[in-house]
């Protein structure tokens, strides 16, 4: 009995269990082709029975399924995930990034049972969990096969960045770039690629690394480069770093070094005004040591050596043009062409001015045109010169101010000895101190002139091979020496005043700048050492005239000579007026005291 009763248990239990097959066999007759081959008869009761409780174990909390979407409205989407279960999704999953929400009935869409409870009839459901969980299965697989994944970095969070790869990962800064980055705001909202460290679900922790791939592309691009890398080839580059004495340019994972010297055949201060990190360039390999590393690069050995040519281009005599690139004590640098500056010596930049400094002249950035004097291409030297552009005024300068001729000027400087006019063109005349007066002794211009002043003066000489300008002043008037032994015949009585005295004589103004010198023999027929405290400067004195010479400018005068006629006038008045002899001795007497007379 009990045999039969379980018998009919079972039947009853198989029978309820086909019924609840076909129920769910008629309920998504599209979702499952098993079942519908199980509706078709093509499978027997045990895989029945076997789909059955599949489609239980399928629904289990956490679990992905496939639903059709079956209702739309504005606050939810109705899923049909199948078993007469049906669930809500709030439509806010089903937003685009752009903000529409693109969604029709009959759709078809993963999600995620969040909630299965079959007394109640309760199915909640999740399209974004669905998502993050297969975003999780895709971690897993590209993490364990070393895959890359693409991300955006979203903001800076302490020690590095957030990303988002449809999760939230953590990006270490120093798992960001090769290099430390200086500005880390630059990376945010830009997309790159990663590769996983490491991820922890449970924690919902995602590790990546931008570093990693840079590093694989570094080494594959370094292995391409080196074995593509030759002397003599010419090759694109990347400018890393900038110094002093050049730049280090990144050939495609390999480092080389452009020396400031190899950059231009012209002046190169300082690299930093030619390049700027993260420029393109173009450089030839001049040498390599794969060993150490070191690869020497040059840019200038690009294009030909201009001075190759510039015996061509720059013969001397030949007028040329070009920019003052600096300046020295003794000259001018004029760049005529990249790699190739001239230099204008500061005695070639004016016929007429003494140039002290180049400054004077020209400033750094000026265009210039000068005459080529000289090339040494072997030295790599040009000498150039300004002034031979204009005529040299010192060939004219003679026809139009023939010797003798009266000019006009101002003052312009004033030396010990002399004073410097200005004629024109810049040539200046020189009066010479000892041509400023015949007469005067002067000990200083400046005692007679001042800056400025407006003189006459006559061309004595002019000496075009030292470029020297003679002027006189003095030579406007007469040489009063000339007639002074017409105004002062020897024998002449003349006074002036003492201007000077020394242990050999007086010193004594006849005129203005003409002096007599009263020798200390001249003085007094009694014999004088030194006639200092006999006399006084400025006191006036009267004396006879003894000599004189115009060409040495002087003129001998003499007191003793003075007293001595006065002596012999007394002498020839007595004689005068002795009568008569009375006797032989008398006669005698008279005839030699005239006889002294005469001698004297």
């Amino acid at each position: 009995m009990e045999n039969m009763l379980e018998d009919d248990d079972d039947e009853k239990q198989v029978s309820r269990k086909g019924n609840m097959a076909q129920t769910v066999i008629m309920h998504q007759p599209d979702e499952d082709d098993d079942l519908n081959e199980a509706a078709n008869g093509e499978v027997g009761m045990d895989e029945l029975m076997k789909l059955y409780d599949e489609s239980f174990q399928r629904f289990g909390e956490g679990e992905l399924v496939k639903g059709r979407i079956i209702s739309v409205d504005k606050d939810f989407v109705l899923v049909d995930v199948g078993y007469k279960s049906e669930g809500l999704i709030p439509i806010e999953e089903f937003r685009e990034e752009d903000g529409t929400i693109n969604v029709q009935i009959g759709d078809k869409v993963e999600v995620m049972v969040e909630v299965w409870d079959e007394e109640e009839e309760n199915v909640v459901l999740s399209k974004d969990k669905a998502a993050k969980i297969k975003i999780w299965e895709s971690i897993k697989e590209i993490h364990d096969a070393d895959g890359i994944v693409e991300g955006e970095i979203t903001s800076r969070v302490k020690g590095g960045f957030s990303v988002d790869v449809g999760l939230q990962a953590f990006l270490p800064g120093s798992q960001a770039d090769l290099r430390p980055i200086r500005n880390l705001d630059e990376m945010v909202g830009k997309r790159y690629k990663f590769k996983v460290l490491k991820y922890n679900r449970k924690r919902s922790n995602i590790v990546l690394s931008r570093r990693a791939i840079l590093e694989q592309e570094r080494e594959d691009t370094r292995s391409a480069t080196l074995a593509a890398m030759e002397e003599g080839k010419v090759m694109q580059g990347i400018v890393k770093n900038i110094t002093e004495y050049g730049v280090f340019a990144d050939l495609g994972g390999v480092d080389g070094l452009l020396h400031i010297t190899d950059i231009s055949w012209g002046r190169v201060k300082h690299p930093s005004e030619m390049f700027s990190v993260g420029d393109k360039i173009t450089v030839k390999i001049l040498s390599y040591d794969l060993q150490n590393e070191r690869v020497s690069l040059g840019m200038k050995q690009l294009t030909p050596d201009p001075w190759s040519i510039a015996t061509q281009k720059y013969p001397v005599g030949s007028r040329v043009s070009g920019k003052v690139v600096s300046l020295t004590d003794y000259g001018a640098f004029v760049e005529l062409e990249e790699g190739i500056e001239g230099l204008i010596h500061v005695s070639e930049m004016s016929w007429t001015r003494k140039v002290r400094h180049p400054s004077k002249i020209v400033s750094v950035g000026e265009m210039v045109d000068a005459v080529v004097l000289d090339l040494k291409p072997e030295n790599r030297r040009i000498s150039l010169g300004m002034k031979q552009i204009a005529a040299n005024p010192w060939e004219v300068i003679s026809e139009k101010y023939p010797i003798g001729t009266v000019i006009e000027g101002k003052i312009k400087n004033i030396t010990d000895f002399g004073l410097f006019i200005g004629i024109d063109d810049d040539i200046d005349g020189l009066v010479h101190i000892s041509d400023i007066s015949w007469t005067k002794r002067i000990k200083h211009p400046s005692e007679v002139y001042k800056k400025g002043d407006t003189v006459q003066a006559v061309v004595l000489d002019i000496d075009k091979n030292s470029e020297r300008f003679s002027l006189g002043i003095k030579q406007i008037s007469p040489d009063p020496w000339k007639s002074v032994a017409e105004r002062y015949a020897p024998g002449k009585e003349i006074t002036g005043n003492i201007t000077n005295i020394t242990d050999f004589g007086v010193f004594v103004e006849l005129e203005e700048g003409i002096e007599g010198l009263i020798h200390v023999s001249e003085i007094s027929k009694e014999k004088i050492k030194t006639p200092v405290g006999m006399y006084k400067v400025g006191e006036a004195i009267t004396a006879k005239v003894m000599n004189i010479n115009s060409d040495e400018r002087r003129i001998g005068l003499s007191i003793k000579r003075l007293d001595m006629d006065d002596d012999k006038a007394i002498l020839a008045e007595y004689v005068n007026k002795m009568g008569p002899a009375t006797s032989s001795f008398g006669e005698i007497l008279r005839e030699n005291l005239q006889d002294k007379i005469k001698e004297e």
